[in-house]
Parts: C-alpha cells; structure tokens; sequence
C-alpha cells in the first residue's frame, strides 16, 4: 500500500507501517492510489481566526471569533469556538450567546490578503494550474510535475503545508483526488490540519451522504428533492440520465455524475473574478439617507482599493440593502465609462441608494463592482471629460499617502461620523 509521511515528506510502497521508519511521524496517509493522483484542494484552517491567533499568542487555548459589532455576523470562528457551536455568517448576539467567553476580533482584511498572497506564491510553485476560488482556497493541478520536483504530487504537497506552517504561521487541509469535486470534499475532512485521498471508491464513499454535501445543493434545492424521495446521494446515483431529467429537470443528469464523484471541470488558471463587493452591518438600524451615504462612501473607497490591488475596474455597480426585517434588496446600474474611482462609484450607488433609502429601516449596506473590466481601460477621460483625469490624479496622491503613513492618514469630509449607530465594513467578497 503506497504510503506517505507528512512530517518527512517521504513516500513507501511497502505495507503502511504504525510509524515512519525515518523520522517516527504517526502522521502517515495511506491510499491505493495517493502516488498517482494530481488534483488537490488546498483549503486554510479558519483563515481570519487562524491569523489573529498567530499574531496574539496568547489567544491560542482561546476561543476566538472574527467579525463586526453586536448587530453584525461572524465572519469566521477558531476550531475551539466552534466546538460551542458558532459558525461563520452566524449573527454575533447568537455567537456570543452559545460562546460567552470568545475573544472577538474586528477584521483586519490587509493582514489576511497579506498571508494570502504569501501562500499562494508558495502554490505559484507547485504547478503553474492554479485557480485560485478565495482568499482562502485554490484548486492545483500537479499533473506532470514529478520530474520537476524530484516527487510524486501527494509529497510535493505535505511539503507544501509544512512550508505554510512554517513561513506564514497557518495550516491548511488538504484533499487529493481525481477530479475537483471529490478534492473539495476531501480537503473538508480531518480539519485541521487534514490530508485526505479519494480515489475510484468516490461513489460508494457518497452514497450513504445527505444530498447537502454536493456543493450548490442549498436548504430550498434539498427540500425539493426530499419531496419526490431523495435524500442520500445513493438516491440520486441510481437514477438513469432520463429518469433525473424527468424528476429533477434539465439539471437531473449533470447532479447525478456528481453524486457518483464525477466532475470534467479542468484546473483553469485563467478563470477570471466575477465580481469584488464590500459590505458592512450597522450597529442600529439606519433610516436617514445621509447616514446611510456616509456608509456608502466608505464602502465605496473600499471597493475602489481592492479594484486597483487587482488590476480591475467597474463596468457597474450593484447595491446591496438589508432591511430591518432581513429582506435582502439588490439594485445594479452601468457606469458610463469603466471606473476604478471611488469618487465614480459611489455617485453611481447613491444614484440607486437615493430611490431606496424612503423611510425603511436597513441593518447592512453594500456596493459591488460588476461586471468587471480591466483597470487600464478605466478613467482615461477625453477631450471632453477633464473631470476625470483631475479626480485620478487626486486620488493617486491620497493612495500615496496612505501606503507611506497607514489608511487613517487622509479622510475624506464625507466619511465622518458625527454620531453613534454607525457601523464598520465587515466583509469583502470575491
């Protein structure tokens, strides 16, 4: 049986011994197929909560939890918080509630890009197919890279998250399959700290799984399926292509390959962001359009950040709202020209802001920039826009003065709070 140490990152075809005969490690991964399989789901342990610990040892027994305010929403949990129960997008009364004694933490979002990029840097490594999916997980391709690194995937890998150990301070899951999909649902077993194989007994591994563990399987889409009987994916697996197309519709046959572990989808380094948001939970509901515009502003500055740190722009905006009763509101407009300014978007969102904000409560705000187009064909202006060149130029000096002297450094009038209610950006999504 080919096995392999994660401490000393060597590989044997013998039997599995109990410990490893170099280095004594009970850390042994053991699969019929783990020397040639190449596709891996790297997955960060509870990223935010895993880097606050790292800077504040102190807080290693401690349960701690990442997120806003009392009105906000965990934005992730420690392993230790979650034994009591909370979970990430868990409102933080509930939080606090099931876990009185957590440490609570306020984001800090360019702390985790930081380690973020460092981690992906030592991915750039492994194999050129890399694709990113978040902040905090990627999907490789190590396919024909063993002659380059004198091993087979499965070590390049353990070594891989002895170096994130090592170099960033964080550990990462790691799942190794044949496809994607079965790599996604390795990587998420034996966190922390996992290295989980799966290889051709993926549909029998399945079967006796609730449909929820396929991802893109939500609460209304399993109810559906709990109505006409299925509940198991061995349910789903025994269904021919024209018996799902009958019962579950045009997307039955596709839902059924996956429930048997198959998935044709390629590692594509190229696949592009979608779409890059900001949003924030107030402390108390807002009414007043200009205590909601101040939020917007913010968000605005944000968004525009994050935009130029990826070398992208907005062809439109879109705004998000949540009521007081939680009903979500999203409205999008089109910006005339792409735009990376903050100054741009946030006018385009107050725009829709303004037809909204008529009396109802809101407990979030968001902007979002979508679609998005490439930053050099952002803000150019032409002979008969000179407003935009000058507000770019303007904007560039500020960004310069807050790389050199931190984010507090230049305010904008319209970003001051004069008075409580007012809540803090909480969340960025890609």
């Amino acid at each position: 049986m080919p096995h392999l140490c994660r401490d000393c990152c060597t590989t044997g075809a013998d039997p599995a011994p109990a410990a490893c005969a170099v280095c004594g490690s009970l850390r042994l991964v053991a699969h019929p197929e783990l020397l040639s399989l190449t596709i891996a789901h790297v997955d960060c342990d509870a990223f935010y909560a895993s880097i606050e610990k790292r800077d504040r040892p102190e807080l290693a027994g401690r349960p701690v939890i990442v997120g806003g305010g009392v009105r906000g929403v965990v934005t992730a949990a420690c392993y230790v918080a979650r034994i009591y129960g909370v979970r990430s997008a868990m409102p933080m009364f509930k939080a606090l509630k099931a876990c009185p004694d957590a440490v609570v933490i306020k984001p800090d979002f360019r702390k985790y890009v930081a380690a973020s990029r460092q981690i992906r840097a030592l991915m750039a490594d492994l194999t050129p197919l890399l694709q990113p999916l978040s902040i905090d997980e990627a999907v490789l391709d190590l396919a024909g890279t063993q002659a380059l690194h004198g091993a087979p995937p499965a070590a390049v890998l353990a070594r891989f998250a002895l170096r994130v150990e090592q170099e960033v301070g964080v550990t990462v899951s790691i799942g190794l399959a044949r496809n994607r999909l079965m790599g996604k649902i390795a990587a998420g077993r034996g966190k922390p700290r996992g290295f989980t194989v799966i290889g051709a007994e993926a549909a029998e591994l399945l079967a006796p799984e609730p449909v929820r563990l396929l991802p893109g399987i939500g609460p209304a889409f399993a109810r559906k399926l709990d109505a006409i009987g299925i509940t198991r994916l061995a349910h789903l697996q025994a269904l021919d292509d024209r018996t799902a197309l009958r019962r579950i519709g045009e997307d039955g046959p596709a839902l059924v390959r996956r429930a048997r572990g198959e998935d044709g989808r390629p590692v594509d380094p190229n696949r592009d962001t979608k779409s890059i948001s900001a949003e924030t939970t107030f402390d108390t509901d807002l009414t007043a359009p200009a205590d909601l515009e101040r939020h917007l502003w913010r968000l605005a500055e944000k968004l525009a950040r994050r935009l130029k740190e990826n070398g992208l722009a907005a062809g439109g905006v879109v705004l998000k709202l949540k009521t007081a009763t939680f009903a979500i509101r999203t409205r999008s407009a089109r910006l005339a020209s792409p735009s990376a300014l903050p100054d741009r978007l946030f006018a385009e969102a107050r725009k829709l802001l303004v037809r909204e904000a008529i009396g109802t409560p809101f407990r979030l705000i968001g902007i979002g920039a979508q679609p998005l187009v490439p930053g050099a064909d952002a803000d150019r202006g032409d002979l008969a826009d000179t407003e935009t060149p000058r507000l770019a130029a303007a904007q560039g000096a500020i960004d310069r003065l807050r790389a050199r002297f931190g984010e507090d450094a230049v305010g904008r009038g319209r970003s001051f709070d004069p008075g409580p209610g007012h809540g803090r950006p909480h969340r960025q999504n890609t």
